[in-house]
């Protein structure tokens, strides 16, 4: 595989295109001047959500994002009082962090711990940042796959993991979701914490890869879309211009 190359399940991009793609949709999140700009930024993470071979990702995240749009004007429009300071509040702040969140679901789910290794060790990051965050790279997943297994269980005992389960059944609801989510997600800290020591995770010497890790042309498109909308949302702040 070539770095910034279309491979048969979608897009690959450097683990450093990645990480300045998060850091630009963070700052175009901050200067963003309008919910129509949000919206417009989220439609372009979810484009490169499709790119990556996320589409049920990306499209369940645009569509969302949409309907919270929609909820927003609409108590901008009906609201007064303290409800409407109150939601207004809470959904400045969704606005904010949901593409951020987003990139980062897209990020995470299609960077490998090699290769995010590979990819510090070119640029000589602090091993005290870098191990911390490739055992996050693994630790997500391997939860994510421990609650489909606890979701699984959870209706073989006619417990319905959802938000109606919930309000009809809230005792049993929490105890089947609490307790065994707590006791997988301690038994994969250790486990992630030995199988990186094991593998030479704090090793010095250089790392070694079977993927090319350099910046290619699809990093450079990314890159200068990304940094486009960073540039629109700072001529709409009138920082620009």
């Amino acid at each position: 595989m070539i770095g910034g190359a279309l491979s048969r399940r979608g897009l690959w991009l450097d683990p450093r295109t990645k990480i300045l793609l998060l850091l630009l949709c963070i700052l175009s999140a901050m200067m963003a001047p309008s919910l129509f700009y949000e919206l417009g930024l989220v439609v372009l993470i979810g484009l490169l959500g499709i790119c990556f071979g996320k589409w049920k990702y990306a499209w369940k995240g645009v569509l969302f994002y949409a309907l919270i749009v929609l909820l927003t004007f609409w108590i901008m429009d009906t609201m007064t009082g303290t409800w409407r300071t109150m939601f207004i509040a809470f959904l400045g702040l969704f606005h904010k962090v949901y593409p951020c969140g987003m990139l980062s679901g897209i990020v995470i789910s299609t960077t490998k711990v090699s290769e995010f290794l590979s990819a510090m060790n070119r640029i000589h990051a602090p091993q005290k940042l870098v191990i911390p965050l490739a055992v996050m790279l693994r630790y997500i997943p391997t939860i994510q796959e421990d609650w489909r297994f606890i979701k699984d269980a959870m209706r073989m005992r006619d417990v319905s993991p959802s938000l109606k389960g919930f309000l009809t059944h809230p005792g049993i609801t929490v105890e089947c979701i609490y307790v065994p989510l707590m006791m997988a997600a301690s038994k994969a800290a250790d486990e992630l914490s030995i199988a990186s020591i094991t593998r030479g995770i704090e090793n010095p010497k250089p790392r070694t890869c079977l993927v090319q890790i350099h910046i290619g042309l699809m990093d450079i498109a990314a890159v200068f879309c990304f940094a486009g909308a960073l540039a629109v949302g700072l001529y709409g702040k009138g920082v620009l211009g």
